[in-house]
């Protein structure tokens, strides 16, 4: 690898980097008032707010662990469950985004204390800055590995192997550049800027997908994309039967079994086709519906009707990129069997190794910058949704009440900063960690926190959307907690927990008759038995009748 062609791939990096910066800042001046900071004003087009949310909900650890999920199981079954998630966001969008208008929320949490009152709002809206805090922190520690990787490539000519790491601290500092450029055009940009860069974000992010794509077909076909695909076909033949696309989980079972022992196996494995349809599609209801992280740039559309479009328009955009990446790792069965010599030992390191070590000068450079920009893209998007949290459901009603309108800004970006210093802080506890240990679990476990709390917090929302006197503050305390409890449970997390502490030889064992529960169902339990245990309490007649006063009616929806 010559001096020349590092130079150029890291100056492509660089000049990425520089030019996210200066557009995030140029798109996001003028920032007045809060509502201009939190929602843009209301006025960013519907198609903006598409890229935006393609790029919020696409991390490093998608870029990177999509291919995965096609390399270790020979196909695009990963693909099915953007069949849910269509589902899901459609449902959104008929149930949730109409009253979020009609109420003129700044976030989705005020929705609860217009129904419920003070309590709800204020406990949901606390779990949904511990999870977002810690979820998105952990989820720093991908692209960090991959920018030191980098640098040791580019600037200490080192050849390197992915994951090649015995010390957190260069972790450590790529953590801290990620987040400083990151959180630089957010604070003083507001969500016009995340918006923008999204944009940006989103296309490099799939065109650098796309580029891949064709550079490893391009390599297994000697120079021939269409003969790339006979190779592929010869190495994968999964890939022509129906086997490559469309798993139900029924492929292994004996003739006669028992309709439990067919439970048992569409719960043993999360990419089944009855798992796309019934719990994905729930848990992104309760990702697009009640994260604010999602919910926020949503909100910035002029109306729900607007809105609405956005958000299924990217749930069809899902498809195709995850077909993308998931045909990546496709892809790479078919090149490592080609080439041997450079087969990672994870199967998790596919994609890394691939692109640091076989991709072209220029084509590697393009889609390192692709990693960084799903990285900034979700990253920005978190650091926003938190700080308007923070300022609009704690700041102002108990601290800020009556403060000008600059006043609330400024607490905004001062909020937005504190909250890169605390991700940066996770970050590099999770990469200490990783280093120190990585049969711990602990990376899996927090970004595990996002679904465990999700659910619950979509049930307390369905109870609010779908009746109008059930529901009530403390029952919702009450139902959120249980629905909490029940995850924690029924995912293994307590085995989690308890493996961090006692001997690591201890483990869990689950009675014979009860099937082990896959990461896809948890949000659906969670929000299920939230929303039975929440329909027990009456809402209170003050509350029913201050609710109907507020509500307005968006003529566009």
């Amino acid at each position: 690898m010559t001096n020349a062609a590092l130079l150029i791939d890291g100056l492509i990096i660089v000049a990425y980097f520089i030019a996210i910066t200066a557009i995030g800042l140029y798109m996001g001046r003028k920032e007045d008032t809060l509502e201009d900071y939190a929602l843009g004003g209301r006025r960013v087009p519907w198609w903006a707010v598409m890229a935006s949310i393609i790029a919020a909900e696409t991390s490093a650890a998608t870029f990177i662990g999509v291919p995965t999920e096609g390399y270790t199981r020979r196909g695009l079954m990963y693909v099915q469950l953007t069949l849910g998630l269509i589902l899901g966001r459609v449902l959104v969008g008929y149930i949730f985004l109409q009253p979020y208008y009609e109420y003129r929320v700044y976030t989705v949490y005020d929705f609860l204390a217009v129904r419920f009152g003070s309590m709800s709002k204020n406990y949901v809206s606390g779990l949904f800055l511990v999870m977002r805090t810690l979820g998105s922190g952990v989820r720093l520690y991908v692209p960090s590995l991959v920018l030191v990787l980098a640098w040791r490539l580019f600037v200490q000519r080192q050849e390197v192997q992915y994951r090649e790491l015995d010390s957190w601290v260069p972790y450590a500092w790529a953590i801290v550049i990620l987040t400083i450029v990151t959180c630089i055009y957010t604070a003083l940009g507001g969500i016009k800027a995340v918006i923008w860069t999204d944009v940006i974000q989103a296309t490099l992010m799939f065109s650098s997908a796309l580029v891949a794509m064709g550079a490893i077909l391009y390599q297994l076909g000697g120079g021939s994309i269409m003969q790339g695909f006979s190779v592929l076909a010869a190495h994968v033949p999964e890939m022509t039967t129906r086997k490559g696309y469309i798993h139900t989980g029924f492929e292994n079972l004996q003739p006669g079994s028992s309709t439990w022992a067919m439970v048992q196996a569409v719960l043993a494995d999360p990419y089944t086709i009855i798992a796309a349809l019934i719990p994905t599609a729930v848990g992104n209801m309760a990702a697009f519906g009640t994260d604010q992280d999602m919910v926020q740039r949503m909100l910035t559309a002029k109306d729900a009707k607007r809105s609405r479009r956005s958000l299924v328009t990217a749930a069809l955009m899902d498809v195709p990129i995850a077909s993308a990446f998931a045909f990546i790792g496709v892809l790479l069965i078919a090149f490592y069997a080609l080439n041997p010599q450079l087969r990672p030992e994870k199967a998790n390191d596919a994609f890394g190794t691939y692109i640091l070590k076989v991709m072209p000068v220029v084509v590697r450079g393009f889609v390192l910058a692709g990693v960084f920009a799903t990285a900034m893209g979700s990253l920005s998007a978190a650091l926003n949704a938190l700080a308007t949290t923070l300022t609009n459901d704690w700041y102002l009603p108990y601290f800020g009440r009556g403060r000008s309108d600059r006043h609330q800004v400024t607490m905004a970006r001062i909020f937005t900063a504190l909250f890169a210093v605390l991700m940066i802080l996770v970050a590099a506890f999770a990469a200490y960690m990783n280093v120190r240990n990585p049969k711990m679990g602990i990376i899996p476990m927090a970004l595990g926190v996002a679904g465990f709390v999700l659910g619950p917090m979509l049930g307390v929302f369905l109870v609010g959307m779908l009746t109008r006197t059930r529901g009530s503050d403390g029952g919702n305390i009450i139902a959120v907690t249980i629905g909490l409890t029940m995850i924690f449970f029924t995912s293994g997390l307590h085995v989690t927990v308890a493996n961090l502490f006692v001997e690591p030889g201890y483990r869990y064992v689950l009675p014979s008759w009860m099937p082990a529960i896959p990461f896809t169902w948890y949000a659906m339990i969670g929000a299920v038995t939230t929303f039975a245990v929440g329909l027990l309490f009456r809402t209170p007649e003050a509350a029913i009748e201050a609710a109907a006063r507020k509500r307005k009616p968006d003529e566009a929806c």
